[in-house]
């Protein structure tokens, strides 16, 4: 079983969208999605209500999602970590130990636009537009993993 996490700042945004979206369009039986947050700020919440709202829209739920915080661990449990941002993306690289784990670190916008390491905009100040348009961005990006994944 391939286990992927997404991982965002406080997880109740962006990540928990990415979790929904990617968990939607590969077998359950055969990947496990996951999302977490570089801060434990919002540590056991609901996703934002926006999110949630966003999601629903597109016929999917994620309200039951909790907030969790990123942990060295899970290095160990996922094969694959994609980060929302830049700041995220350093965060959780500067956990890495090995090179290995190192190679587990990518920037999800990267997966549509190679090597420009272009940010998912955080949506949490921003209207319920902004969150639109993170939900686009993280389609297009997770059509892209899955359709590598399916087909390699």
């Amino acid at each position: 079983m391939t286990k992927i996490l997404m991982v965002c700042l406080g997880n109740i945004c962006r990540s928990p969208l990415a979790e929904g979206i990617l968990k939607s369009k590969l077998p359950e039986q055969d990947y496990f999605i996951d999302s977490a947050g570089t801060s434990s700020h919002h540590k056991g919440e609901a996703p934002d209500e926006r999110s949630i709202k966003i999601a629903r829209l597109h016929n999917l739920d994620i309200s039951l999602q909790q907030s969790r915080p990123f942990t060295k661990k899970d290095f160990n449990d996922f094969d694959l970590i994609y980060a929302m941002d830049c700041s995220n993306y350093n965060n959780i690289y500067a956990l890495a130990e090995t090179e290995q784990e190192q190679s587990k670190v990518k920037l999800i916008l990267n997966e549509i636009y190679p090597g420009k390491n272009k940010n998912v905009p955080d949506p949490y100040y921003d209207s319920e537009k902004g969150f639109l348009n993170v939900y686009n961005m993280l389609d297009e990006a997770c059509n892209v993993i899955a359709n590598r994944l399916l087909n390699p």
